[in-house]
């Protein structure tokens, strides 16, 4: 057994981070945000990697070409936020979402400043960015690639991209871990449909598809973000699927109301054939001008276990009430 366990290694897991806005008005967590990740980085800062989605910019300035509304929203973290991801742990965060542009090419680049400056990896811009990140920790090298729905981003949806991208990160790495954005959003949208997601006029993605195209091209993890809510979790073919680990750090500007509030940080044990050998789901539940905390109900755990026995009933995942994932 012992053997067994020094061949796995770890790696963890969040959905959407914007650490507060200045845009329209200003909404911050106090100390520059110091105390968002507080309960948070003892686990990320343990895993031999830990990944999750940038979601919005970080910059001083500029305007936004959004017309916002009840549904259209535009974020602007100020770049003096951005050293508490590192402090947190994070190594790789996906820029493929709808808030990257919020404040457009000025924006992107202030932001990939910013993570360059860190030593955080990224990816997910088309045409400005890396398509794809490799990272080496303890002898051992991790490709990350990010996927999103808009027409800036690399695109789930252009799934000849998707295999060339993840081809070049087999044919390199010990490890391939896909991200995406994608799904509609709400409260309303915890469950995972069969085929096409459509929202506020936009293809978000057949998920279902994508995320078994993508560990049938050789990725060893897929993890998605996009609903703002946690969704089910699949076993495929020995490797984990999570198709939504919704908002994780977001003290503002967005709804925290309900399972909105949930927030799950996810650690996943993989052997060194980058099969799925156990994990947990760690639930914290978001507070809001705070940020994440440990949540003792296990709530998030216990969501993401019933929408898996919903949406996969037949499934090989085992979720216990503490969050602890085994195989069945």
């Amino acid at each position: 057994m012992a053997q067994h366990e020094e061949k796995c290694v770890t790696v963890a897991f969040t959905g959407d981070i914007m650490m507060g806005t200045t845009y329209p008005s200003v909404q911050l967590p106090p100390h520059e945000g110091r105390q968002l990740f507080v309960d948070a980085t003892p686990i990320l800062s343990r895993a031999d990697m830990a990944a999750g989605n940038l979601e919005g910019t970080l910059c001083d300035g500029g305007d936004t070409h959004k017309k916002l509304s009840k549904v259209c929203y535009a974020f602007r973290t100020p770049t003096s936020f951005a050293p508490r991801l590192k402090e947190a742990g994070f190594d790789y965060l996906g820029m493929a979402n709808n808030h990257a542009r919020d404040f457009g090419e000025q924006g992107i680049r202030s932001t990939m400043s910013c993570l360059d400056h860190l030593g955080i990896k990224h990816s997910g811009i088309k045409g400005i960015g890396p398509e794809c990140a490799i990272v080496s920790q303890n002898g051992k090298t991790y490709g990350f690639c990010s996927f999103g729905h808009n027409e800036y981003t690399l695109r789930h949806q252009d799934i000849a991209s998707v295999r060339r991208i993840i081809t070049f990160l087999v044919d390199r790495c010990d490890y391939v871990i896909v991200g995406f954005h994608g799904g509609a959003e709400g409260a309303k949208a915890a469950r995972l449909p069969e085929g096409r997601e459509m929202f506020c006029g936009e293809d978000r993605g057949s998920l279902r598809s994508f995320a078994h195209f993508c560990i049938d091209a050789g990725a060893d993890v897929v993890f998605g973000h996009g609903p703002h809510v946690a969704r089910a979790m699949e076993l495929y073919k020995e490797h984990l699927i999570a198709y939504s680990l919704g908002n994780f750090c977001t003290p503002y500007g967005i709804s925290l109301s309900g399972i909105s509030g949930y927030a799950p940080l996810l650690e996943v044990k993989l052997d060194s054939a980058g099969r799925f050998s156990g994990g947990r789901i760690h639930s914290f539940l978001q507070v809001r001008g705070q940020g994440p905390r440990l949540d003792s109900k296990h709530r998030a755990a216990q969501e993401v276990r019933r929408l898996t026995q919903l949406d996969f009933p037949q499934g090989h995942l085992q979720i216990s009430d503490e969050g602890v994932l085994r195989r069945k």
